[in-house]
């Protein structure tokens, strides 16, 4: 007799071994059509796993996340049987489940072109109409090699030769088509309803810039067509705001092929830059940051210490000078370290802290560049907290309280919390790392948040939180952190004189609020779409006369609003009004004044101007002074003028 416990307390008995299939089926006729796989003792399998004793048992179905993991993994092999159908001499490699959808990689003779994506599309749908059955099979290692190799399959030959060979292999057949998996995956095919191919991409095998390069194709999929639909929308509007485009179009910045990953700022981009530092540098003073500059380049020997160069090595530039080697800095805790070692400090001066904004360079692989949000030149708004491991807990939830304001401020209201936890390459005692991982998430649970816990994603010298924010249309950047170090200040010979006089390690919290400049700004052009909030924009008023008899009075206006700290231009063109509010109004300013004769200052010499607020609003005719006074108050508020794109 078996007995199944489930999720809701209710036990189920079995004179022999059920299935899950068969547990589901028990329940009622509802969840046995939804089930995808099960949960056992905590274990994900598929539907047609035997139980063989007592255990706890749920079921999943698409509305559990691990459920529409399954359902996009399994249109992952769905979309290989259906280019093995068309393309029979293409060779599969491998296809994992990726956010909000999949991807697969084949190598082949030509590029795939749309044409082939439509019809790609259209055999899984039919294959999926077909409901096969998807059963998993074990076999041992070299049984497995010689079957792919057999079929021409090089790249999963290569993959199960990998495997050590005592362990037996899990293949996946639907039909005709097997594949190498850990699954689980849908009982059958006719589950995989809602799917869509979205792009073809280039991939090095392994990731290796010295292997064939392959072909990615690029898919999503859902429990619903409602969803999808929401989805593709979201996509659509993200196209809409990408950053690279508005770039472009608002004249902030560009990319060009001689500066891979670095990034060409003009003015109006710089100005935005400007605002950003200046917002970050006044929470730095008002937060008791002082702010430090290290240098840029570093001898070897300072990151072979920090631990940097065994395990980041392939991620620096490296250079060299007079038979000495040096990296280019791609962080700036080691030499924030060697500022807090230049002088002897007490117990009484901690905790100290040290800002800065720390231009960093990383040799990311030229596939993973894009655009402002991956880049190998970044500004970081670093700092670094040295201080006693008693006041770890203080300083923490004092930074998590600044950073929700500091985001509040940007105008992000929702933030997603993760502590990532010891990873297995990593430096350190147990010990250590277990107070540093205490710390973190007491700290959490003292701001009131709700967190995630991420285990092994913590840098190899200490746990972090990761601050995550959602954007105007929901997507997710991973934005701030706070990670706990006790490891690096010892190894680079950091020391503070305790209270009983004798000489301590001091512990370093690692910290930045927006993380890389230059992808922040990213983010906000695409969370605004361009549309800045006054105190953020390039161009916070532009300036446009009627005819040439106001073209001087245009000049003087804007350069009354300069002289009071403000950014504006006049538009003196020699063209009809209509054109130059339209021209202004797509740089998405958020004022544009307007004057003609009865604007001009008349007997009572007061200035005055016809505002338009972003949106097309008019508000009417004011004087200069009160429009100044509405403007000084929009950038005092930070608040948004008109809709964000």
């Amino acid at each position: 007799m078996i007995s199944i416990r489930l999720p809701d307390g209710s036990s189920r008995s079995f004179d022999q071994p059920p299935s899950v299939a068969e547990v589901a089926a028990s329940v009622g006729p509802g969840l046995a059509k939804a089930a995808l796989a099960g949960r056992v003792d905590g274990r994900l399998v598929d539907m047609s796993h035997v139980i063989e004793h007592d255990a706890a048992v749920s079921i999943v179905t698409a509305r559990d996340a691990e459920g529409l993991e399954i359902l996009r993994h399994s249109t992952a092999h769905l979309l290989a049987y259906a280019v093995k159908e068309l393309f029979p001499e293409a060779q599969v490699t491998i296809g994992p489940v990726i956010d909000n959808g999949f991807y697969y990689d084949f190598s082949f003779r030509r590029p795939f072109t749309p044409e082939d994506l439509e019809a790609i599309e259209k055999k899984m749908a039919e294959l999926a109409k077909r409901d096969e059955a998807v059963a998993r099979e074990v076999w041992k290692r070299d049984d497995a090699v010689k079957f792919f190799e057999s079929i021409g399959e090089k790249y999963k030959a290569e993959i199960i030769a990998s495997i050590p060979a005592n362990q037996d292999i899990s293949l996946y057949r639907e039909g005709s088509f097997v594949d190498l998996c850990r699954g689980p995956h849908v009982p059958s095919t006719g589950k995989l309803k809602v799917f869509k191919l979205m792009k073809v991409a280039g991939a090095y095998w392994r990731g290796d810039s010295r292997n064939e390069m392959l072909q990615r194709i690029y898919g999503t999929a859902w429990q619903s067509k409602d969803e999808q639909d929401a989805y593709l929308r979201m996509l659509e509007e993200a196209e809409r705001r990408d950053h690279r485009r508005l770039g472009r179009e608002l004249d902030l910045f560009h990319f060009q092929e001689e500066a891979p990953g670095l990034i060409f700022w003009h003015p109006r981009g710089w100005a935005i830059w400007q605002q950003v530092e200046s917002y970050m540098r006044k929470v730095y003073q008002d937060n008791g940051y002082q702010e430090v500059r290290a240098p840029q380049i570093l001898d070897r020997s300072l990151w072979e210490r920090s631990g940097h160069w065994e395990k980041y090595r392939e991620n620096m530039f490296t250079t060299e000078s007079e038979n000495r080697y040096y990296a280019l800095k791609p962080m700036n805790c080691p030499g924030h370290i060697q500022i807090y070692n230049a002088n002897l400090h007490s117990y009484r001066e901690l905790p100290l802290r040290y800002g800065e904004f720390g231009a960093c360079h990383r040799n990311e692989p030229s596939g993973s560049l894009h655009g402002m949000m991956r880049v190998r030149g970044f500004t970081q708004d670093d700092g670094h907290i040295f201080c006693t491991e008693a006041q770890i807990l203080d300083e923490c939830v004092a930074y998590t309280a600044l950073l929700q304001k500091v985001y509040r401020d940007f105008g992000f209201e929702q933030i997603l919390y993760k502590v990532s936890t010891r990873p297995e390459k990593r430096i350190g005692s147990d010990e250590s790392w277990d107070k540093a991982e205490q710390a973190l998430m007491e700290s959490l649970r003292r701001s009131g948040v709700e967190f995630t816990v991420s285990p092994g994603d913590g840098a190899f010298y200490g746990p972090k939180i990761e601050y995550t924010l959602k954007d105007a249309i929901g997507r997710e950047w991973q934005c701030g952190t706070m990670q706990v170090d006790f490891q690096m200040p010892g190894r680079l010979g950091a020391e503070y004189v305790a209270e009983d006089n004798t000489r301590q390690v001091p512990v370093m919290l690692h910290r930045a609020i927006i993380g890389s400049m230059e992808r922040f700004i990213g983010m906000l052009v695409e969370h605004y779409a361009g549309a800045m909030p006054p105190w953020l924009a390039p161009l916070q008023a532009g300036i446009a006369n009627i005819s040439e008899g106001q073209a001087e009075y245009a000049q003087a206006v804007a350069q009354t609003l300069k002289k009071q700290g403000f950014r504006a231009e006049a538009d003196l063109r020699n063209e009809k009004i209509t054109y130059k509010i339209r021209a202004l109004a797509l740089q998405k300013l958020p004022y544009i004044l307007v004057v003609g004769e009865k604007e001009k200052p008349a007997a009572d010499g007061i200035k005055r101007v016809a505002v338009r607020a972003r949106g097309g609003v008019d508000l009417g005719v004011m004087t200069l002074d009160g429009f100044a006074a509405l403007l000084a108050e929009d950038v005092a508020q930070r608040r948004q003028v008109g809709p964000a794109g």
